[in-house]
C-alpha cells in the first residue's frame, strides 16, 4: 500500500505498519505529456490522420474532445492505456455437448464457464489460487464439472453457488490427466507416480474405487473407449491400453522417437483419443499424429505435421473429424473422407490448417459446429465449421475472446480516480488534468500527469474476486474466497493514507459483486450463497443493516448489482438470468423482472425515472420501470420493431451502462469494440438504414439531418475497451488495453522458418 504524488509522499501506518512502496509504474512509450483530441463521426471508419496520431500512443493518458455529430454531444475524453492487465494463458478446455457449455481453465487456476448458446457469454467464473495449477478439466454426469492439477487434488465445482464443493487427494502425486467415462458415472486420473486411478461418482462426492497397473512414468493423457470397456493412456515413449474390468494393461505401444530423422531422448505423448473401431490416435512431442490398432498394438499410419510438439487433440462426437493444436500456434483439422468418390472405404486426411494463435496451442475442443482452441497467447478462439452452420449469421463468424466478461475497473467520479483490479493486487490512479481549451480535434497539453497513488497487495495465495472504489473516493473494498477487506482512504494534498477496517463479518467473504451507493454511505455485497448484504458506512466504521436472503430452496449466486442514484432501489441479477429489485428503505423485495432466456451482461438504474436498463447476451436491451413494475413504452416499441441486424450480430457483450445527468433520454453503453449513446427521443433504425453512419454530411440542411437521424450514435475509436463512463456531463474516461501490449509481455513464441529467409 503506497501513496505517491510527484514527490516522496508522507508514509502513514494503516494498522500499525508502514505501507509498502509500489513497483515503479512503466513510463509511457512514445507519448508526449498531453491530451489528444480527435474529431470523430459515428461511421466507425477511422480517418488516416487519427490512425497515424494514435499509432505511437501505446501507453499513458490522453484527453480527447470528441464531436460525434449532432445529438451525440461533445465530450472531453480521458483516454487511458496504463491498465497493465495481462490475462492468464489458457491451460485446458472441456466442452459439454448436453448443455452446450465450455469450461476453460487458465494457468493461474481460474476456471470460466461459457454458454455457447447465449452468444458465447462467460456466465460463471471461479477465482484462481496460487497453489492450484490445473492440468485437466472434464464434465461428468451431465452438469458436473471436475478439475485436477499438480497439487494432486480432484475438485468439483458448485455451478450454482460458484465455489468449490470439495477437494479429494488422489494420493498419486501431481495429476496430469483426467477423463470421465462415457456414461459419466466414473472418473479416471493419471498421476505423476505412473498410476491410473478410478473413482466412482456418487450424488454428493467421488469415491476411490481402485488402481490400474502402475506404469514406469507419469500418465500425461487419458481417453475412454466409447463402450467404457477399455482406456488408452499416454505416457513418455509409450501408450498403454487397459482393460477397465481387470485394471490390467493389455497392450503397450512404443512410439517412435525419430524427429526429422534424428532420434530424440524422449517422446512425450501429450494426447490420446480412443475411437469406436478400436483406433487410438496419439499426438506427441515429435510433431506427429499417429494412428494405432488397439487390438494388435501396432502402428497403422503416421503424419508428421509440425516441427514442434503437437500438444492437444479433440474428436467430434460423430468421430468423423478431429482437431489438434501445436506449439507453433497452428490448429490442424483432420476429416474422415472416402478414399475415392464411389468407395465405402474411408481414410483420415488433414484438410485445413488454421493460424489464429501466436503461441502454443495448449488445448483444443470440438463442438458440433466449431473448433475451439486456447493457449499461451490468452485467446480463446472459436472457429466455426461452415459446412455445419445452418444459418449464416453471427454464429458463422470467427471469435476471439481475450478479456473477461466482468468488471475489473471502478471509478470515483468526484476525485477522478480509477481502481484497477489484478489477480493479486489493486492499483489506484488519479487521472491527469488540463487547463487548456481548444476546438474539436485539437490536442490539449496536460497540466498535470496521471498519478499512481496506491498499490494494494493481497496476502495469501487467493485471487481477488471483485473490488470497488466508492464514488467519493474514500472507501475501497475487495473480496477473496476466504476474506473480505474494507479500507478507509484519507487525502491531504498530494498525500494519501490508508486504514483497514477490522473485524469484518465472515459472511461477507467470497463476495461476487461489491457496489457503493451514490452518496458512499452504504455498501452492497452479493455473496456466493445468494444473500445480498447492506452495510452502513460512517466515519471509519461500519454497521451491518440487513441481508436479503435467497428464496427458500434456492442458492443462486448474484453476479451483478445496480443501485439507484437516490439509494432507494437495488437490482440484483443471478446466474439464471433473473433480475430481482429490492426496496432498500423498506428492506423488502419490490418486484422481479419477467424472466428472459439469455443471461444479463450489464444493468443500471436511471436517475430521476428509476428505470432499470438491462442488457442481455443476445444484444437485446430492455427498459423496466421499477415504480410501475412493467416495461416502459420505449422498451415495448423496441421489442415490437426489433433492433438493427448489425447490432444483434455483434459478438462481444455489453459490459457497462450509464446515463447522462442532464439528458434523461440518453443511455450510454459499451462493449469491447464500441461505445454507443442511445437517444430514446429519436426513431429506431431499421435494417435498411446505415447503423454506423446515421447522419448525412454536415452541409446538408437541418431538415434532412433530422429526417435521416436515428437513435444509435456509435463510436469505434476506443478498442479494446475495458471501461468507459461519464465523469461529468462533459467528460468521459475510456480505458483501453491494446492487444499488441499484451502479446509484447508474453514469452517469445517458437520461431518458424519462413520461405525466402
Amino acid at each position: 500500500m503506497t501513496a505517491m504524488g510527484g514527490r516522496r509522499a508522507r508514509r502513514r501506518a494503516a494498522n500499525g505498519r508502514q505501507p509498502n512502496l509500489p513497483p515503479p509504474s512503466p513510463p509511457p512509450r512514445a507519448l508526449p505529456a498531453h491530451f489528444r483530441l480527435c474529431a470523430r463521426s459515428t461511421s466507425g471508419a477511422e480517418p488516416e490522420s487519427a490512425r497515424a496520431r494514435g499509432a505511437g500512443a501505446e501507453r499513458g493518458e490522453r484527453r480527447e474532445g470528441e464531436s460525434a455529430a449532432a445529438g451525440m454531444g461533445e465530450f472531453k475524453v480521458h483516454r487511458v492505456r496504463f491498465f497493465n492487465y495481462v490475462p492468464s494463458g489458457i491451460r485446458c478446455v472441456a466442452y459439454n455437448n448436453q448443455s452446450n457449455r465450455l469450461a476453460v481453465s487458465r494457468t493461474d487456476g481460474t476456471v470460466e464457464v461459457y454458454n455457447l448458446s447465449a452468444n458465447y457469454f462467460q456466465e460463471k467464473f471461479f477465482p484462481g489460487h496460487e497453489s492450484r495449477a490445473t492440468e485437466a478439466l472434464c464434465w461428468a454426469e451431465g452438469q458436473r464439472l471436475f478439475s485436477a492439477g499438480l497439487n494432486g487434488e480432484i475438485m468439483e465445482y458448485d455451478l450454482q453457488a460458484l465455489n468449490i464443493k470439495y477437494a479429494v487427494d488422489a494420493f498419486g502425486g501431481p495429476i496430469w490427466s483426467m477423463a470421465a467415462s462415457p456414461s459419466g458415472s466414473q472418473l479416471l486420473v493419471g498421476c505423476e507416480d505412473g498410476s491410473v486411478k478410478l473413482f466412482q461418482i456418487t450424488p454428493d462426492k467421488i469415491q476411490f474405487e481402485r488402481n490400474f497397473d502402475r506404469q514406469k512414468s507419469r500418465i500425461l493423457s487419458l481417453s475412454w473407449h466409447p463402450s467404457g470397456t477399455h482406456i488408452a493412456a499416454g505416457s513418455i515413449d509409450y501408450i498403454s491400453v487397459f482393460d477397465v474390468k481387470s485394471g490390467s494393461a493389455v497392450h503397450k505401444m512404443i512410439v517412435d522417437r525419430q524427429y526429422m530423422g534424428v532420434s530424440k531422448r524422449k517422446c512425450i505423448v501429450w494426447g490420446v483419443a480412443f475411437l469406436s473401431d478400436g483406433t487410438v490416435i496419439s499426438v506427441d512431442s515429435a510433431g506427429k499424429v499417429q494412428f494405432w490398432d488397439s487390438a494388435t498394438g501396432t502402428l497403422v499410419k503416421s503424419h508428421l505435421i509440425a516441427n514442434a510438439d503437437v500438444q492437444s487433440i479433440a474428436v467430434a462426437e460423430q468421430e468423423d473429424s478431429f482437431v489438434v493444436g501445436t506449439a507453433e500456434g497452428t490448429v490442424f483439422h483432420f476429416q474422415l473422407v472416402p478414399v475415392t468418390s464411389n468407395s465405402s472405404e474411408k481414410q483420415w486426411v488433414r484438410t485445413k490448417p488454421f493460424q489464429h494463435h501466436t503461441h502454443d496451442v495448449r488445448t483444443v475442443a470440438h463442438s458440433p459446429t466449431a473448433l475451439i482452441s486456447g493457449g499461451t497467447d490468452t485467446h480463446l478462439v472459436i472457429r466455426p465449421l461452415m459446412e455445419k452452420v445452418e444459418v449464416k449469421n453471427y454464429d458463422a463468424a470467427l471469435r476471439k475472446i481475450t478479456f473477461p466478461h466482468r468488471r475489473l475497473i471502478s471509478c470515483s467520479k468526484k476525485r477522478q480516480l480509477l481502481l484497477f483490479q489484478f489477480a493479486h493486487h489493486l492499483e489506484l490512479w488519479r487521472l491527469g488534468s488540463t487547463v487548456a481549451t481548444g476546438k474539436n480535434g485539437d490536442t490539449l497539453p496536460l497540466s498535470k500527469n496521471a498519478d499512481h497513488l496506491l498499490h494494494l497487495k493481497t496476502k495469501g495465495p487467493e485471487n481477488i474476486i471483485c473490488s470497488c472504489i466508492s464514488p467519493c473516493g474514500s472507501w475501497i473494498a475487495y473480496s477473496t474466497v476466504s476474506r473480505f477487506f474494507l479500507y478507509r482512504l484519507n487525502y491531504e494534498h498530494d498525500n494519501i493514507s490508508l486504514k483497514r477496517v477490522s473485524k469484518m463479518p465472515p459472511f461477507l467473504r467470497s463476495a461476487l459483486q461489491i457496489l457503493f451507493s451514490e452518496d458512499s454511505t452504504k455498501l452492497f455485497v452479493a455473496s456466493n450463497q445468494g444473500a445480498l448484504h447492506i452495510v452502513q458506512l460512517s466515519g471509519g466504521s461500519f454497521k451491518h443493516l440487513h441481508a436479503f436472503q435467497p428464496q427458500s430452496g434456492t442458492v443462486e449466486a448474484m453476479c451483478l448489482l445496480a443501485v439507484s442514484s437516490d439509494g432507494n432501489w437495488l437490482a440484483a441479477s443471478g446466474t439464471s438470468a433473473g433480475v430481482h429489485v429490492y426496496n432498500v428503505k423498506q428492506l423488502k423485495l419490490h418486484c422481479t423482472v419477467p424472466a428472459y432466456n439469455f443471461p444479463v451482461t450489464a444493468m443500471a438504474i436511471a436517475p430521476n425515472t428509476n428505470n432499470l436498463v438491462i442488457a442481455h447476451s443476445d444484444q437485446q436491451v430492455f427498459e423496466y420501470s421499477i415504480p410501475d413494475k412493467q416495461y416502459t413504452d420505449w422498451s415495448r416499441t423496441v421489442q415490437k420493431q426489433g433492433f438493427h441486424h448489425l447490432w444483434l450480430q455483434r459478438d462481444t457483450p455489453i459490459t457497462h451502462i450509464s446515463f447522462h445527468p442532464k439528458r434523461p433520454m440518453h443511455i450510454l453503453l459499451h462493449d469491447a469494440y464500441m461505445f454507443c449513446i442511445i437517444d430514446k427521443s429519436l426513431p429506431l433504425p431499421n435494417d435498411k438504414t446505415l447503423l454506423y453512419n446515421p447522419f448525412p454530411p454536415t452541409n446538408e440542411s437541418d431538415v434532412v439531418r433530422r429526417r435521416t437521424a436515428h437513435a444509435f450514435k456509435i463510436s469505434k475509436i476506443y478498442k479494446p475497451l475495458l471501461f468507459m463512463d461519464l465523469l461529468d456531463e462533459r467528460t468521459l474516461v475510456a480505458v483501453e488495453r491494446p492487444l499488441d501490449d499484451i502479446i509484447a509481455q508474453l514469452p517469445p513464441p517458437i520461431k518458424k522458418k519462413k520461405f525466402g529467409t
